[in-house]
């Protein structure tokens, strides 16, 4: 079996005929052999892909070759070959559900109106030099930050991203207005329409980590100002970028360190149970419950 990979990724750029950019991303994955999960609206694309490396390999070449998607970061992670159970290819109004399609504005090189992009080694290089005055925003859903997040970061509690724009506008986070915001996520895409929002709505200073989370860790790894395991929207459900990466969640039946979610096993239920393993060997602990996260799978996002 050849090697198996994962690759996350999103490019802003306006696109005419959503339509038929779909009808043709579509053609070529099923061509390819490969499943997960795109989206494509007029603003760009947003998808994750899984299978052969080989085939994944043509598909970043015949994407890059789009007008606007030859600068689009691919993320390449380990696969298993059973990460995705079938392949969607949807367009929709927006490439993460803000409910806010105008809070952004996009050129051929990506969004104009975003925050400013640091590398990792600045991110930590910001906070070196000014300390308490970079504040940490999740642009997660909040059962996401349970396993995994930056140290002292706030945690919006959100549900989906359709909760950000009321939360901003919220006043919860005035206090914050004034100081250096470091928004991310875990690809990149959500703080580039999460930081637009923020600025909109009088924050001075807002940055968004160049290739999020999966870039920050890839480069500064466990021993920096990452905590935790990466969530993930696919069959892994999380991952860790070394060895040392430590075990921030707590079981919901007795609190033990745990970074494992499950699926409910109840027909139809899509929601996820964060439990340790002697847990989850309890039948009835997997059931549904008004205490569990929500599902893994509401939404495309990256």
């Amino acid at each position: 079996m050849e090697l198996q990979k994962i690759i996350l990724y999103y490019g802003f750029t306006p696109v005419k005929d959503p339509v038929a950019l779909k009808l043709w991303q579509q053609e070529l994955c099923e061509r390819l052999g490969l499943k997960g999960r795109i989206l494509i609206s007029e603003h760009g694309i947003n998808g994750t892909l899984g299978g052969d490396m080989s085939a994944l390999k043509q598909y970043v070449k015949a994407t890059k070759q789009f007008p606007g998607f030859r600068k689009i970061d691919f993320k390449w992670s380990m696969g298993t070959g059973n990460d995705f159970p079938r392949l969607k290819v949807r367009v929709r109004k927006e490439l993460v559900a803000f409910d806010a399609p105008e809070a952004i504005k996009v050129a051929e090189g990506g969004i104009t109106n975003g925050g400013k992009h640091l590398k990792p080694k600045a991110v930590d290089q910001l906070v070196a030099e000014r300390g308490d005055d970079v504040v940490f925003f999740d642009g997660r859903n909040a059962f996401e930050a349970e396993i995994g997040r930056f140290k002292n970061a706030i945690v919006p509690d959100v549900q989906t991203s359709h909760d950000f724009v009321a939360e901003i506008k919220s006043g919860k986070y005035d206090h914050i207005k004034d100081k250096a915001v470091v928004t991310y996520c875990t690809g990149g895409v959500r703080c580039e329409i999460l930081s637009a929002i923020m600025l909109d709505n009088g924050f001075k200073e807002v940055y968004q980590i160049d290739g999020g989370i999966v870039r920050y860790g890839e480069s500064q790894g466990d021993s920096s100002l990452w905590e935790g395991s990466l969530y993930v929207f696919d069959d892994r459900l999380n991952i860790n970028f070394t060895e040392e990466a430590k075990t921030i969640g707590k079981c919901e039946k007795c609190e033990t360190p745990t970074s494992r979610f499950r699926n409910c096993s109840a027909l139809g239920c899509r929601d996820l149970i964060l439990l340790c393993d002697s847990c989850a060997d309890v039948p009835e602990n997997l059931g549904c419950s008004p205490t569990h996260t929500r599902g893994k799978r509401r939404q495309q996002v990256g």
